[in-house]
């Protein structure tokens, strides 16, 4: 007690020998008088010994307690300054009462009454603005309740966050099924809302429902559209953007429709009814519609003249008129098929000119040698043209010298003979003519009429009428006449079928009679009639498959044709090929295009109006693909903004928010490098840019500062400056350097964006790329910038609102120095927590506005990110705690089993019968306790699903002699049958965890012998049928077993069926006092059961006894055998028969990965060993004794140090003991002869994991044997000690048999007879 405040003086009043009383009351009145006056420095000194000593000691006592007292609160109150909770309390060591420890007492209360709540407040409060509504105030402070107004307070905060909790959970509900499920019509339901928070519920609901009704609307006439139903309108009433979407969506309707309708229209008229001229009428069509409109219109226009243009001329050709042309304008195919059908009439009018003139001049003008001359012809009109020419040439000599001999005789000269060479007929006639030159005088003026009229003036039907003939002239009168006649139909029929091909119509044959070239000239205009037939047949069905049924690819087959019908032929082909080609690539084209592929164009070769509609199309999909790709990189813009955003949420700290920025924006617009610069105080006072985090460069070296800049200083402080962003272009060589462990490069831009949040800049963002940022990439800084901002502004108001929470502490420490003022100050306080809410709900205001944002992203990632880490917390804690409580209890249980087992054994036989069975009832009784320990962490295990199972293949018959053994000595012990049955038809093996099948079977065992006094007890194993269990999985397993053990003991009440299996529940409490036990047994039982896969069930009747049976399948079903972790052996190493111990066996070593070993009062069975017996081991190791080694136990706990030294020495070891990790290592120092090592895992400063490693990197000791002992037995603990050097790892409480068996196995030992006791 030595505590001043410095401003005090010190001195001391001494008097040297004896001294008056009036001396002496002056030193004392001076001293009291300072006392009096806060100077507690002062002390009285008297050598004379007697009164004046006593008092003066007194006194300086008086004075040292008040100056400890005044030190304590000067303390307390510089603590309640620096908000330090808790603070430790005053505390007079014992040297002072009753006054004094009042005074301590109250202000204690005081300090613990007024600022946990506070401290409680400020948690609560932490957690609300941290968006976890999960906290609540305590009630009660320690043992009592809060008084007064803190009641109040922490009730109305509590029956906030409830409310705030209940109604965050419906929003977040309602949001998440509309915004993310896609589940319309929610409501939020939340009762016992009043004002604001009622009226914003029903704004919400408002809104929810207003929604619905839109999206469902929208979605009715978006549905139809798809599905090509243009008559549906959207009709639900909405207002503002809604309004707009709302009619821009119905006029896209009412346009679509229109083109629809009119654009059927046109295309029927033209392609089916063949009406040309209609134009498609869509009224306020504009942009994209408009063009496909006048594009529509345009194609039909220029088709139909064209159309018309050539059908005027070929209607013109076909009637003789070949003075018509086609004038229209035309481009491509149709401007080639213009100019053919011009030159065919070009030609076609030559070729009848002079055909004609010809004619005209031989047949009719009678002028011979006259000859057809067509310019340009080719072909079939050259042969033509030539054939013409010959016959009349040939035809004017010849008919020129039979004019002469016909002269002759028309003159009655017939001595003139015919001398033109000639052949066929025309030969024949000449030496007719010439052999009938002398005959023919008397007919010659009626020959020569009729020749006259045949064969110069064409006319046909004469007769040749000779009077008065007979003979051979009558025979040749007659033959002439015949001729005529013959000549006359031959003629008469060919000019008829001539006329019908040249009037169109091909269906005319040349039928009458002839013979020779007359014959041949019938045949030949009869095969032109058909080549011409199937010629006009093939093009119109060309015709009509491209032009009217829209089957593109055919072509017309003519067979036998040449010369210009297969030219004609070839043209008609080409030019539906052509045509096919074209419209099939834009097919092709249009399809993709549909499909979503706009990559392809349209390639093909075309010109005029097909290679506009080529180009329009093309420059149509290049646009759909720009505004495709725009949309994609919004889309990416909008979801990284989104999940940014996402990622930002939650956090608390600037400098784990600015990495975060850097590790996720760097990477994502393509930037190797990057710096966060975050605005910040200096120390004068100014704004600086400080670097807080970077991406791609190393940190600061050697404690250098991190790099800084003031506003305007440099680009990045001029970016702060302006509040504008820079990009640089083309940055130089030396300007920053990005490398890897390959190599280095300078960067092509670097982007400098400052981060604002309602116009001040709060921090700066460097990103450098050694690519160019690409538009998009620039468009996100910018928009992040706000979003970033908002962010990081959140933390600094926090981080206010944490200020103002230290404000409100201090006021709340005022109090407690001014207890006079109690009333006053909590009346202030309350002030001050009426401000801290209102700023608490500005902030959350805040905190909504900026949460709205992402609020579909960010409730589903808040729900589930706080139930995995509710789940981890409470896995977390679950496990600290089990962990905790394992190490707590079983400490002590160490010393208590060893101690009681070293009575027990007796070694040095100084005790009675009577004394050893106490000890023996004090080891079964800690025994018994462990056993609870542990039966509670395999249900919690069970339950928590950390309970791994070991499947094995089971001998049925080895389980049932091995459980025999076990409980048939229990139940002849209380005079009861014991029966096991194994039914002949199971089969030998069972696939399942043995250890736990076991477990389940000694539990059920164990409870029929407990609770039968008469009688006896069954198991017996038996196959099961699907219709005796209930599960699906059992039912569906090939084969069940069936385990029943069936007892005739106190029964169970059907009421209670259900109870017995719950943990820490029997039939009633007259149970537990007659039979004992936890309850625990059929619990942890039923979980084993469900973790095989397996199911129990019970059958009892009160007072006539009670059957349980387990049902398992004989193999797992596949998807439980998934689950079961089959045991590896270590290679190389065979498994060392091992008995455990009485402690081993109660601990759950389940959590270590070796099987579970059998309770205390079983017997030990390992495989090759079953003759060892548990009772077999006590009086096995008690006889060891040692040599006198000399073996190190560190530990922290005294009463283990002490039972484990009276365990060893009484076997023969030296001990040598170290309270703590630095204490072993300097006794290994010590002692050089140490040869074991016991070390106590958990330990304060150095545990003995980190104690072990530490030897076993001293080169002497690293072959030192060294046994871990733990008291926490949790999963992965004797593994860490293992690994860190342990040659094995024993559990606390430590079994006394195992411990000298490990012993025996590195130390020689031997054999010592036993005394008695």
């Amino acid at each position: 007690m030595s505590s001043q405040p410095s401003d005090v003086p010190s001195a001391e009043l001494g008097l040297a020998g004896p001294v008056s009383d009036e001396v002496l009351l002056t030193r004392l009145l001076i001293g009291l008088r300072e006392l009096r006056d806060g100077n507690f420095r002062r002390r009285l000194v008297f050598s004379g010994g007697g009164l004046a000593t006593e008092i003066a000691t007194v006194f300086n006592e008086l004075a040292e307690r008040n100056q400890f007292l005044a030190g304590e609160l000067q303390r307390v109150g510089a603590a309640a300054e620096r908000g330090d909770w808790p603070i430790p309390q005053i505390d007079f060591d014992g040297s002072a009462y009753g006054g004094w420890t009042v005074a301590a007492n109250s202000v204690n209360g005081m300090i613990s009454t007024l600022l946990a709540p506070m401290a409680e407040l400020n948690r609560v409060l932490g957690a609300l603005t941290r968006g976890d509504l999960s906290q609540r105030m305590p009630r009660r402070a320690a043992d009592a309740a809060l008084p007064g107004e803190l009641a109040g307070l922490s009730g109305a905060v509590n029956d906030m966050l409830d409310q705030l909790s209940l109604f965050a959970q419906e929003i977040t509900r309602v949001a998440r099924e509309i915004g993310t499920e896609g589940k319309l019509g929610g409501q939020a339901q939340v009762p016992g809302l009043v004002g604001t928070w009622r009226d914003l519920a029903d704004t919400v609901n408002g809104m929810a429902a207003d929604l619905t009704g839109q999206l469902r609307d929208i979605s009715h006439v978006a549905k139809a559209v798809a599905a090509g139903d243009l008559t549906r309108k959207i009709t639900v009433e909405v207002s503002g953007e809604t309004r707009e979407l709302k009619e821009t969506i119905n006029t896209m309707v009412d346009q679509l429709s229109a083109f629809g309708e009119e654009v059927t229209r046109v295309a029927r008229e033209v392609a089916s009814e063949g009406r040309l001229g209609g134009q498609a009428e869509v009224p306020g069509a504009a942009g994209t519609w408009r063009g496909l409109v006048d594009s529509v219109n345009f194609m039909a226009n220029n088709l139909t003249v064209q159309v018309r243009n050539i059908a005027q001329v070929a209607t013109a050709v076909a009637q003789g008129d070949l003075t018509q042309k086609i004038d229209v304008d035309a481009r491509g195919e149709i401007l080639q098929l213009k100019n053919t059908l011009n030159t065919m009439v070009d030609q076609l009018s030559a070729f009848a000119d002079e055909v004609t003139r010809v004619a005209r001049e031989v047949g009719t003008e009678g002028k011979l040698g006259g000859q057809a001359r067509v310019h340009g012809v080719a072909g079939t009109w050259k042969d033509l043209t030539d054939n013409v020419n010959i016959m009349a040439d040939n035809l004017t000599i010849q008919v020129r010298n039979i004019a002469q001999v016909t002269t002759a005789v028309a003159r009655g000269d017939l001595s003139k003979k015919i001398m033109v060479e000639a052949k066929g007929e025309v030969a024949a006639l000449a030496e007719t003519i010439n052999g009938m030159v002398e005959t023919l005088r008397a007919f010659a003026e009626q020959v020569t009429l009729v020749a006259r009229e045949v064969g110069t003036e064409g006319i046909l039907g004469g007769q040749a009428r000779v009077p008065n003939v007979a003979g051979t002239w009558k025979d040749l009168t007659d033959n002439v006449n015949i001729m005529a006649r013959n000549l006359t139909n031959q003629v008469r029929n060919i000019a008829q079928v001539t006329t019908a091909v040249a009037r169109g119509d091909l269906s005319k044959k040349i039928d009458v009679d002839a013979r020779g070239e007359i014959l041949e000239l019938k045949t030949t205009i009869n095969t032109m009639v058909d080549q011409l037939s199937a010629f006009a047949a093939e093009v119109t069905r060309v015709a009509r498959e491209v032009g009217t049924e829209g089957k593109l690819g055919g072509q017309a087959e003519v067979a036998d044709v040449s010369g210009t019908w297969r030219r004609l032929t070839e043209s008609v082909n080409r030019l539906a090929l052509n045509l096919t080609t074209q419209v099939r690539a834009i097919a092709q084209v249009a399809t993709a295009v549909t499909e979503g592929d706009l990559t392809r164009q349209i390639t093909v070769d075309a010109s005029g109006e097909v290679a506009e509609l080529k180009d329009n199309i093309n420059a149509m999909i290049s646009n759909l693909k720009e505004t495709t790709k725009d949309n994609q990189e919004q889309d990416w813009l909008k979801t990284n903004l989104a999940r940014i955003s996402a990622l930002m949420q939650g956090q608390h700290d600037l400098d784990a928010l600015a990495q975060l920025i850097m590790t996720e924006l760097a990477p994502l617009v393509s930037a190797q490098y990057g710096a966060f610069f975050l605005r910040r105080a200096g120390e004068d006072g100014r704004s600086i840019l400080e670097r807080t985090a970077a991406y791609g460069r190393p940190s600061d070296r050697n404690g250098r500062p991190p790099l800084r800049f003031e506003l305007g200083e440099s680009l990045v402080g001029q970016v702060a400056a302006d509040r504008k962003s820079i990009l640089v272009s083309d940055a130089p060589p030396g300007y920053i350097r990005i490398s890897s462990g390959l190599g280095g490069s300078a960067p092509t831009n670097v982007a400098i964006v400052p981060v604002l949040f309602e116009g001040e800049v709060l921090a700066v963002i460097e990103l450098g790329s050694v690519n160019a940022f690409t538009p998009v990439h620039l468009d996100l800084l910018e928009r992040l910038k706000e979003t970033i901002g908002v962010d990081v502004n959140t933390i600094v108001v926090n981080s206010r609102t944490e200020a103002l929470l230290a404000e409100s502490q201090h006021l709340a420490k005022e109090l407690q120095a001014r207890s006079e003022q109690l009333q006053q100050q909590q009346t202030e306080l309350q002030r001050s927590n009426t401000e801290l809410e209102e700023k608490a709900a500005l902030l959350a205001s805040r905190n909504r506005d900026i949460e709205l944002k992402n609020i579909e992203i960010e409730q589903a990632r808040q729900e589930l990110e706080e139930r995995a880490r509710q789940l981890s917390q409470a896995s977390a804690y679950k496990s600290e705690f089990l962990a905790n409580m394992s190490h707590e209890l079983r400490t002590p249980l160490n010393s208590v089993l060893i101690l009681a087992k070293l009575l027990a054994d007796n070694m040095e036989g100084n005790l009675t019968s009577q004394q050893v069975d106490l000890a023996k009832t004090v080891h079964q009784a800690g025994t018994d306790l462990l056993q609870l320990i542990n039966d509670v962490l395999d249900l919690s295990k069970v339950e928590a699903g950390q309970m791994h199972l070991l499947p094995e293949d089971v001998e049925l018959a080895d389980l049932a002699a091995h459980v025999e053994s076990l409980y048939r000595p229990l139940a002849a012990d209380k005079g009861l049958d014991f029966r096991v049955s194994v039914a002949p038809s199971v089969q030998q093996t069972l696939r399942t965890d043995r250890n736990r099948l076991e477990q389940i079977v000694r539990n059920l065992l164990s409870n029929a012998v407990k609770f039968t006094d008469r009688g006896g007890v069954e198991l017996r194993i038996r196959p099961a049928q699907p219709s005796e269990v209930h599960t699906q999985a059992l039912r569906h397993a090939r084969q069940r077993l069936a385990f029943s053990v069936r007892d005739t003991g106190i029964g169970i009440p059907a009421d209670k069926l259900n109870l017995i299996f719950e943990a820490f529940q029997q039939v009633d409490g007259t149970t537990v006092r007659k039979y004992g036990g936890t309850g625990l047994g059929l619990s942890i039982s039923r979980e084993l059961t469900t973790l095989l896969g397996g199911e129990l069930q019970v059958q009892s009747e009160p007072g006539e006894g009670s059957t349980f049976t387990l049902y398992l399948p004989v193999e797992p079903p596949p998807g439980r055998a998934a689950e079961l972790v089959e045991p590896v052996a270590e290679p190389g190493r065979l498994p060392r028969p091992h008995v455990p111990s009485a402690a081993e066996t109660s601990l759950d070593v389940s959590a270590e990965g070796i099987d579970p070993p059998m309770r205390s009062t079983e017997l030990i069975r390992q495989e090759g060993h079953q003759h060892m017996l548990h009772t077999d081991e006590p009086e096995e190791h008690a006889s060891l004794q040692f040599n006198g080694e000399k073996v190190l136990v560190v530990d922290d706990d005294y009463r283990s140090v002490q039972a484990m030294t009276l365990l060893l020495e009484q076997h023969g070891l030296q001990v040598v003991h170290a309270d703590n990790a630095l204490a072993g290592l300097n006794a290994l120092q010590q002692h050089g002869d140490i040869v074991i090592v016991l070390m106590d895992v958990m330990m304060p400063e150095m545990d003995g994991n980190a104690t072990i490693r530490i030897i076993r990197e001293m080169p002497r000791h690293r072959d030192l044997t060294i046994v871990a002992i733990t008291a926490k037995a949790m999963k992965g603990d004797r593994e860490a000690s293992i690994t860190a050097g342990a040659n094995e790892c024993l559990s606390k409480p430590v079994d006394v048999g195992r411990l000298l068996e490990l012993l025996a196995e590195h130390l020689p030992a031997g054999r010592a007879p036993e005394t008695g006791g």
